[in-house]
């Protein structure tokens, strides 16, 4: 997996900051998490194909995660899209979405597939043959939802010099890649340890839009080995947080302890903090694997 993050801010835009977006690679496969003004902007710069992005998931309705898909749709459209687009966000989006191109006189020569969340429980919304996508509740002002994207258990890997040794058909690999033991034509048992070597570990990331603190997110999302979480601010602000349905830096790294994550990435800082070192410092004191993302900061995990 390979995190990209192409909006790091909160509501209001700054000169360095970009409203919350964030593009997420797994084996070659694009996702965009939510998608706020200059997305297609920050897209452009780091070269990547807009045509290649099929599956785009917003979080919730709030303007800064949510206005720069317009714009990037009619850019989908004017490029010489055909291919659906899979859009997995709130109920509200597509009549949002309708109104906009209806009054541009936009007639997009593509489908829009609309995947409503659920509003009260964790959900798979999306899987193929090596990654499952789910979307789980958040706790804000209004409906919004985090998403889990998490590897499938992975094949294990054949020893080379098991197949050659003990000639194994080809038509018996894929049983002994899944874990099978191998019984060879004289009616021995082979154990599945000797023909294979472990996978390499199924990775998994969490997004967790805007929240408060909200200990029924380690029920969804229990050790997931990457955890981004917002922090609009910082401790001093706690109140602040409180009343708008956000996280201090101190709460999102409280978080990343209970879940037994690995990796913390904090985002979503309120434009009035010109320096944001005081939010590392604050998380670190609860969980110290933590780094603050910025646009255009990346991460293979």
């Amino acid at each position: 997996m390979n995190i990209l993050i192409l909006g790091s801010g909160s509501a209001t835009p700054t000169l360095t900051r970009n409203p919350t977006a964030q593009l997420l690679e797994v084996s070659g496969r694009l996702f965009l998490i939510d998608c706020g003004e200059s997305t297609q902007i920050s897209l452009l710069r780091k070269k990547i194909p807009l045509l290649k992005i099929n599956h785009i998931f917003i979080s919730h309705l709030h303007g800064d995660h949510w206005l720069g898909l317009p714009g990037l749709i009619s850019s989908m459209h004017l490029g010489g899209r055909t291919e659906p687009l899979h859009l997995f966000c709130p109920k509200g989006l597509d009549e949002i979405l309708s109104i906009i191109f209806n009054h541009s006189d936009t007639h997009l020569q593509f489908q829009i597939n609309y995947h409503f969340h659920s509003t009260d429980s964790k959900q798979l919304i999306w899987e193929n043959s090596f990654l499952e996508i789910f979307s789980f509740p958040l706790l804000h002002k209004i409906q919004c939802n985090g998403f889990l994207f998490q590897e499938k258990p992975k094949l294990r890997n054949l020893r080379r010099e098991a197949i050659e040794i003990h000639h194994i058909p080809v038509e018996d690999m894929m049983a002994i890649k899944a874990g099978s033991d191998w019984i060879n034509s004289q009616g021995h048992t082979i154990p599945n340890a000797l023909l294979t070597t472990p996978p390499k570990p199924s990775s998994s990331y969490a997004f967790c839009s805007d929240t408060a603190f909200h200990p029924k997110l380690n029920d969804y999302i229990h050790q997931v080995k990457v955890l981004y979480h917002e922090a609009t601010f910082t401790q001093e602000l706690e109140s602040r947080a409180q009343s708008t349905f956000h996280s201090t830096a101190n709460q999102a790294a409280q978080m990343a302890s209970l879940i037994e994550t690995q990796t913390l990435l904090l985002g979503h800082f309120s434009s009035r903090y010109k320096d944001t070192t005081p939010f590392l410092a604050e998380a670190k004191n609860h969980f110290p694997n933590t780094m603050l993302v910025y646009d255009g900061f990346n991460l293979d995990f």
